[in-house]
This record gives C-alpha cells, sequence and structure tokens, in this order.
C-alpha cells in the first residue's frame, strides 16, 4: 500500500488515543453494573433533593423514588430474578438464534452467499459484494468470518486488489448493520429494547420488530449503491494494482457442489411451501393468520415475527441440512441449536446487568424525569426535528466508537432519549431508527468493534504491514459516505412523513386521561 503511513500518520495517532481510552473502560456487564449503582445513589439524591416534574401526559406530579430505602432494597432483591428473565429482549433472541442456529450449522446461508457472490456478473461484483454484505446480518456474524475473506479470494480471481474486495464486503457487513431485506435478530433485539423504554412513559406502548422495516428497506439500496461507487472510484484507486504473491489455491473460487445444489432447491422448495402457507393464510379475510380484528398489523405474522423467524430458518436450514448430509440424525439438529446458543453466552452476562439498571431506572422515576427536564431544554433550543434527529445521530456515531455493542448502547440511550422524544411528540420507532443510523455508519472505523482484530488479521494476508491505520485510511470514506447519505435518506423520509414501518408513523401523542 503506497504511502500509507504518511497518509494516516496523524489518524494513527487519534485512534490510538481512542484504542486506550476504549480499553481503559470496563467490560460492558461492569459498565451495566455501575450504572445500576449510580442510578440507586441518584434516586436517594434525587429524593433528599425533593427534585419533582409534571407528566405531560397524566399532569401528574413525578417524584423520584429513594431505591436504597427500606422497600426499595426488598424490591432488588426480591425481583432480581424476574428483571432478568422478563427482559424483553432475552427471550426473542435466544428464540430467533436457535432458527438461525440451524439454518447456519446446516451451511444453508453459506451456501446462499457463495450463490449470490459467485454467480454475479464482473461489472456487478462490487454491488453484489456489498449487497451480500448486507443481507448476511440476518445470520449474526457469518458475513464477518465467511463473506470478508471470500470477498478477497474473488477479488483475485478476477485481476482485482484483494483489499478492496474486503473493504466492500465489511462495508456492507458493518456499515450497512442495520438495513436489509428481511428481518434479522438486531430488529427484536432493539425494539425490545425501545418496548422498555417507551414503557417509562406509556406503559402500554409495545414497538413492534417491524418497526423500521420500510425504511431499512430503502437504506439496503441506498448504502449498496454508495459502498459500490465508494469501492470503485476512491478505495480500489488508492490501493492501486496488486502486487503480491497470489496463491493457486486462490486463483479460482470453489463452486457450489451437487449436493449443495440439491440442498439449495430443497430449501427453497420449502421456503415457497412456507410462503404458500402465509399467503392462504393471510389472503382472505377470515384466514387464519388474520388478527383477532381481521387486521394483518395485529396479525400472527407481524406480532409474532421471530417465531416466523425461527420457523422459516428452522424449516429451510433443516431441508438443507438433511440434502446434503450435514443433518444425519435430530442430534446433529439440536447440535447445531446448541452451537447457536454458546455464542450468546456473553450476551446472557451482559443482559442481566443490563436487566438490573433498566429495572432501577423505571422504578426511580429517573428516566421520566430526566426526560421532562431534557425534552423542556431541546423544545425552549426550537431547533426543529431535523436538526434535533441529525444531532442524535452523530452523538449515537460518537459513542460507537468507545463502545462496540449495539444493544449495549442502545439499553443505555433508549431510557433516556425514547421518553424524552416521545414527549416532544416524536415515536419511539424515529428514535430507534436515528440511533440505528449513528450505530452503523461508525462501526468500519471503530477499534471498539468486536470483530476489528479479525479484520486486520484479513488484511495482513495481503499486506503484513497493514494495522488499525490501514483499516481506518481505507474504511474512513464508507463511513462519512454513509452518514451523509443516510441523513440525506432520513431528511427526505420526515419531510415526505412516510411510515418508517408497519403502523410505524414518525410522530406520537401522549395518552390522556
Amino acid at each position: 500500500m503506497k504511502n500509507s503511513k504518511e497518509k494516516t500518520g496523524m489518524l494513527q495517532k487519534v485512534l490510538n488515543w481512542t484504542e486506550r481510552a476504549g480499553n481503559a473502560l470496563p467490560h460492558p456487564g461492569t459498565l451495566f453494573a455501575l450504572f445500576a449503582v449510580a442510578t440507586l445513589i441518584l434516586s436517594a439524591i434525587g429524593y433528599a433533593m425533593g427534585w419533582e416534574v409534571i407528566h405531560p401526559g397524566t399532569k401528574e406530579v413525578i417524584k423520584p423514588v429513594n431505591l436504597l430505602s427500606h422497600d426499595g432494597i426488598h424490591r432488588i432483591i426480591l425481583e432480581m430474578v424476574d428483571n432478568f428473565t422478563g427482559f424483553a429482549p432475552l427471550g426473542i433472541v435466544m428464540v430467533a438464534m436457535l432458527g438461525i442456529g440451524i439454518a447456519e450449522q446446516s451451511g444453508l446461508i453459506s451456501a446462499v452467499i457463495r450463490l449470490l457472490v459467485l454467480n454475479s456478473h464482473k461489472q456487478l461484483l462490487t454491488f453484489i459484494i456489498v449487497f451480500s454484505g448486507i443481507l448476511s446480518n440476518v445470520a449474526s456474524d457469518v458475513g464477518y468470518v465467511l463473506l470478508i475473506p471470500l470477498a478477497g479470494v474473488i477479488f483475485i480471481a478476477v485481476g482485482r486488489h484483494p483489499i478492496a474486495g474486503m473493504a466492500a464486503a465489511f462495508a456492507g457487513v458493518s456499515g450497512g448493520f442495520s438495513a436489509n431485506l428481511v428481518l434479522g435478530t438486531v430488529d427484536p433485539l432493539l425494539a425490545g429494547l425501545s418496548t422498555e423504554a417507551a414503557e417509562i412513559l406509556d406503559p402500554t406502548y409495545e414497538v413492534n420488530p417491524t418497526a423500521n422495516y420500510y425504511f431499512m428497506v430503502a437504506s439496503t439500496f441506498v448504502i449498496a449503491v454508495t459502498g459500490t461507487f465508494i469501492t470503485n472510484k476512491i478505495v480500489e484507486p488508492r490501493l492501486g494494482k496488486y502486487t503480491g504473491v497470489v496463491d493457486e489455491n486462490e486463483s479460482s473460487v470453489e463452486k457450489l457442489s451437487k449436493e449443495e445444489k440439491k440442498g439449495l432447491i430443497m430449501a427453497l422448495l420449502t421456503l415457497i411451501g412456507i410462503v404458500i402457507i402465509t399467503l392462504i393464510g393471510i389472503i382472505p379475510e377470515d384466514g387464519f393468520f388474520r388478527g383477532t380484528d381481521g387486521a394483518i398489523l395485529t396479525s400472527p405474522l407481524i406480532r409474532g415475527v421471530v417465531a416466523m423467524l425461527f420457523l422459516t430458518a428452522g424449516a429451510t436450514g433443516l431441508a438443507y441440512g438433511i440434502t446434503t448430509g450435514a443433518f444425519k440424525n435430530d442430534t446433529d439438529v439440536m447440535k447445531g441449536m446448541a452451537a447457536s446458543m454458546k455464542t450468546l453466552a456473553t450476551y446472557f452476562v451482559l443482559v442481566f446487568f443490563a436487566a438490573q439498571f433498566v429495572a432501577y431506572f423505571k422504578w426511580s422515576n429517573l428516566g421520566i424525569i430526566l426526560a421532562v427536564k431534557g425534552a423542556g431544554m431541546l423544545m425552549s433550543a426550537d431547533i426543529g426535528l431535523i436538526p434535533l434527529m441529525i444531532l442524535f445521530i452523530l452523538l449515537s456515531a460518537s459513542i460507537n466508537m468507545l463502545m462496540g455493542s449495539a444493544s449495549a448502547k442502545w439499553a443505555i440511550l433508549a431510557p433516556i432519549f425514547i421518553p424524552m422524544f416521545m414527549i416532544m411528540g416524536y415515536s419511539p420507532e424515529l428514535s430507534q431508527v436515528v440511533y440505528r443510523i449513528g450505530d452503523s455508519v461508525t462501526n468500519v472505523i471503530s477499534p471498539m468493534m468486536s470483530f476489528f482484530a479479525l479484520i486486520i488479521a484479513f488484511v495482513q494476508k495481503y499486506d503484513q504491514k497493514a494495522g488499525i491505520g490501514t483499516i481506518i485510511a481505507t474504511m474512513i470514506p464508507y463511513s462519512f459516505a454513509f452518514l451523509v447519505v443516510w441523513i440525506l435518506l432520513l431528511v427526505a423520509w420526515l419531510m415526505l412523513g412516510v411510515p418508517l414501518g408497519p403502523d410505524a408513523g414518525i410522530h406520537y401523542q401522549l395518552p390522556t386521561q
């Protein structure tokens, strides 16, 4: 890579500082434990100082609840287990991952990505790789461990720079993290956290996993086109022609075997069968998939989207795995599901402390008090919806540089900003989609992103001197471009007043008594 050291010298210093600062932070689980303790202390301080606000919806006087009191301590001890097991995102993620685990362990997801990438036209190769990276997010980490190194091999096979291929894939997988054409695990996960936060003000409010679906479908194509342009016009020309040694085994890409092709056909037939059953249940006015009121939006397909995700991923994964021989018996299937649960071990630990923090925050009334006070300040500033949302995007993007987990950050920000924006008249669904934009755009340049070290290792295969500065210098154009086009898309969306998803508008009105 030419003059990479000179071009990234200042950037390297900034990133080294960021890395040191990020590494100095405790584990996210420890952070949530500290936040929980801080909430307890702050609740006692607020109670002693007589803080109070008037609820804008009910006109009720809201005061802090001292959680270090006799009753508060009893509640902390007695409801600790319920806080954990009743935490909205926990069951949602577990069920979704069980289904995706079947599809992933069977090899179905890997085969679909290979089919999509390897059979694309050379002129569309970059677009297909970025696009595939975005779609791979439905399967959690498969894009990082499979598509990114595969993209380097594919680019070598067609005589292009392998690092450019990996950069394109990385941009799609990580920079386009929130976009997709189908719902993934991140959708129900964030929706659960948003529901918890919205219930601080409105106990009956529910944020559906499909809340941002329309916006994210549009984002998929916008990000894919933008990533393609950046790769072809900026990143690859900067890298120049690859002059390294090309492994003979990488001069061509392994095609799908006959068994894999048969497996894909069976998986497709299974998917078609599921679609036909779904249409039969949803098209007739008295269809068995319709809601109790006959509406589609209240149907199990929408409200139970996680169960549908589990059934669809599980059924197609079974069809593929049985056909290819990946699943020889029921034990293999159960092992595949268990393997997906192993990847959630750290998440379970994180959720335990996050659940306590969210519960304490809700019990203490601090969320309502902070929201009312903060909303008052923002409304008095009168900066308008669009500038307000842009500021929130920039805030989320900045925090992402020091804290990698999307759910961990949203668990902290949602209880503050969702109630605040609800008071100002903006829906939880809008708050969530704005957060997702900010959380995605800096993934590719954040050393705190969990797979950042793995990306460096992949790149070092083709450039032994590559380091953090190399990755950042390569990925900064994507980060900046994604930020700009996503803000423009959001502004256009807000100006047109288009719903963000099914029954998910932009505005919100507090219920009155």
